[in-house]
């Protein structure tokens, strides 16, 4: 799993030619042009002689990979009733991660429906919004040249990330150019990072549900906010993360980390492809979806769980230790763990029950970054703090909001009376006779006037009393309609302008 240039294994042959960091180059030649275009994603299986094989319904090969173990069957009533909820749930996703986050992380729990798995992942992780607040950048990666230092390595590791998925299966098909694509992408987005072998199956399983520029900001995320430097030159966050994870195994299974420790098996040797591929090279795939639909609502503790669940189960009681006198045995039997304990239910179960907490994986951090730094000084990758889920991500990061104006709440038509106005609505042409009533008034009131001008005033009802001062006693003759109602419809006007502003600067 280390990162470097040099990588071992050989090459497939190319169906259109070596690559040179464009689709072009990776898909098949001219003459199956015509083909292409009425092919599907699903064709790369025919074009490798699997027409006459089952698929299963994640899109593997039956009999390949990925079929193992009991599935969980959903009855599609109840899975008709979970997308009618996502559904309302992403279409008001502000809303519900605001004052319902409990029942989304519940929902998780329960799976997210596979039609919207690929939606629902891109809200939780924040891809959406990285999407929305960079158009254009997926497309400017992906003309771009690309270094050749990464695109050789690349291109050797096409083939090794689920061969036996329909997506998969050819060389030079459409799932193999997209992944092309997207990791090439990030080497140029992250230039100081680089390529990581582990980042190949991390972006296989996102191209499962999504499009390529989706999948790549979803990859974005995992490598910033869930798991940032673990795709780093030196590996030193996994290192670290594998201390953290042998400590809690000694509150989870003291028996499992006793007999660690006696074996001096290092925590690398067995946890470093479960978490840096997210356990997507371990578990039967039906276990996989269900593991990442939490992974994306509540962070790295989901990875941990999983690895607690398994070390626990495999090397937890003195039964199980007959058979791992040894460290060969002991490794043998963590690379090949038994159907039941990775079985979906079962699984699930038991990482949702699991007491592993965000604080008590913080709180294991620090210890153990203090004894790196004591023992091996300093870090010397410094990425970004660890978000533990989508709330956390959604508060860090909170997406792109439209711009206020200072407009009132409720919007009416030009023509539409105020609510509550007494007043009829007047056509445009009155508006100037009313300012220019309201502006003959203002300019009464700016002037001190005489006594005896003042007498004329409050006869004809064109001047108000003062506001500090008591009015005397009502006039008996009253001001005529035709001048009270500009005065109360410009009251009005300027009550209301008042309240529009105060909740528009209430709400911003």
């Amino acid at each position: 799993m280390a990162k470097s240039p040099g990588e071992n294994g050989p090459r497939s042959p190319a169906a259109g030619g070596s690559l040179s960091g464009t689709r072009e180059n990776l898909a098949p030649g001219p003459d199956a042009a015509a083909t292409d275009e009425l092919s599907s994603l699903g064709s790369d299986s025919e074009a490798n002689g699997f027409a006459e094989r089952r698929i299963d319904k994640f899109g593997f090969i039956v009999g390949a990979q990925g079929a193992e173990g009991a599935l969980e069957e959903v009855p599609l009533e109840v899975l008709r009733q979970r997308e009618s909820k996502w559904l309302d749930m992403l279409n008001n996703w502000d809303k519900w991660m605001a004052k319902k986050h409990k029942k989304i992380r519940l929902r998780c729990q329960k799976g997210i429906p596979p039609s919207l798995r690929g939606r629902a992942w891109q809200y939780l992780s924040g891809g959406k919004v990285k999407l929305q607040q960079n158009p254009g950048k997926f497309d400017e990666l992906d003309m771009a040249p690309g270094d050749s230092k990464w695109l050789d390595v690349i291109e050797r590791d096409l083939h090794r990330q689920f061969p036996f998925h329909e997506m998969f299966v050819s060389r030079g098909g459409h799932g193999q150019q997209d992944l092309f694509r997207v990791l090439k992408a990030y080497t140029l987005y992250r230039p100081e990072e680089g390529y990581c072998q582990a980042q190949a199956p991390i972006a296989a399983v996102l191209l499962m549900h999504m499009p390529a520029e989706q999948a790549f900001w979803c990859l974005v995320q995992i490598c910033e906010k869930y798991l940032p430097g673990y795709y780093s030159e030196k590996l030193e966050a996994i290192q670290l993360d594998g201390e953290i994870l042998f400590s809690l195994l000694q509150k989870v299974s003291p028996v499992a980390h006793k007999h660690l420790s006696r074996q001096k098996i290092d925590p690398l040797l067995y946890m470093t492809e479960w978490f840096m591929c997210a356990f997507a090279r371990t578990l039967p795939w039906s276990s996989v979806l269900r593991v990442w639909d939490m992974f994306f609502c509540e962070g790295v503790k989901i990875i941990f769980r999983v690895g607690l669940v398994l070390l626990k189960h495999a090397l937890g009681s003195p039964e199980k230790l007959k058979a791992c006198q040894g460290q060969y045995e002991t490794i043998e039997r963590l690379r090949s763990l038994s159907p039941k304990i990775m079985q979906e239910a079962f699984l699930v179960q038991e990482v949702i029950e699991l007491p592993v907490t965000e604080r008590q994986i913080e709180r294991e951090h620090l210890i153990q970054l203090r004894r790196w730094q004591e023992t091996r000084g300093e870090l010397q990758c410094c990425s970004p703090p660890r978000l533990h889920g989508a709330k956390a991500i959604l508060e860090a990061e909170p997406g792109p909001r439209p711009t206020l104006q200072p407009s009132p709440s409720i919007r009416l038509p030009p023509d539409a009376p105020l609510p509550g106005s007494k007043s009829k609505s007047k056509p445009p042409k009155q508006i100037p006779k009313e300012q220019q009533k309201q502006e003959k008034a203002s300019g009464q009131l700016d002037k001190t006037p005489t006594p005896d001008q003042a007498k004329m005033a409050i006869a004809s009802g064109d001047a108000c009393p003062p506001q500090d001062v008591p009015p005397k006693d009502p006039v008996p003759q009253d001001p005529s309609p035709q001048d009270s109602a500009p005065q109360v419809s410009a009251h009005h006007c300027s009550q209301e302008s008042l309240v529009s502003q105060e909740s528009e600067d209430t709400y911003l």
